[in-house]
């Protein structure tokens, strides 16, 4: 068991402390990873974003994803019989409306800059812990494309056939824990309060006035 996110973003920090003073960029995926993210950052001497991107649930249950979209527009899908038995107007609606919700939190949490650019840096994608791994895994594709030095996720559980689909997509992986009994993130953490938009847009703003990658 993990205490909280901010034990999980410390016990992170120093299995990545190889990268302290290489000015890494910190990845955070909203909400939950974003107070790890600044830890990350504070910690290994880096800047600090949040990579977007939303996760395609099914119309009947919405908890279960299809697949994922990034900020550009792309989708990711990872259950291909399920997303191809959708009508086109459902699957179109269900894309356009994850979209608007990424315009909007991009709008709001770094209102007055463009995100980061991951090009030839060490990118280190942090999350508090991956279920299917549907949004992880299109927010890795969608950085690779933009040619990072060397992409690295750090997470705090999965469980271990996820794993092994995200091993693939990185340069680097580490998870603290990868349990074959999971069923949910929150499982495996004592305290595993909600983090609101408030708290990750202060954290962003915190951030904005020191980067240095840019």
């Amino acid at each position: 068991m993990l205490k909280d996110r901010d034990e999980a973003a410390r016990l992170l920090a120093s299995r990545l402390k190889a990268w302290k003073g290489k000015h890494p960029l910190i990845l955070a995926i909203p909400r939950g990873a974003v107070p790890m993210g600044a830890i990350l950052a504070d910690t290994l001497e880096g800047d600090l974003d949040v990579v977007l991107v939303r996760k395609l649930g099914a119309p009947d249950n919405p908890e279960y994803a299809l697949g994922a979209i990034d900020e550009s527009g792309t989708v990711h899908i990872t259950d291909q019989y399920a997303w191809d038995s959708l009508s086109p107007e459902t699957s179109k609606a269900l894309i356009e409306r994850e979209l608007a919700t990424l315009g909007k939190r991009r709008a709001s949490y770094t209102p007055v800059r463009p995100p980061l650019d991951p090009k030839d840096r060490v990118v280190i994608v942090v999350d508090d812990g991956v279920a299917t791994g549907a949004t992880v895994m299109a927010a890795l594709t969608a950085i690779r494309r933009r040619h990072p030095a060397r992409l690295i996720l750090a997470i705090g559980v999965a469980p271990p056939h996820t794993l092994e689909r995200l091993r693939s997509l990185v340069d680097e992986l580490v998870c603290l824990e990868a349990p074959s009994d999971f069923w949910a993130v929150g499982q495996f953490y004592l305290s595993f309060d909600q983090v609101e938009d408030e708290e990750v847009e202060a954290i962003l703003q915190r951030f904005a006035g020191k980067t240095k990658g840019q």
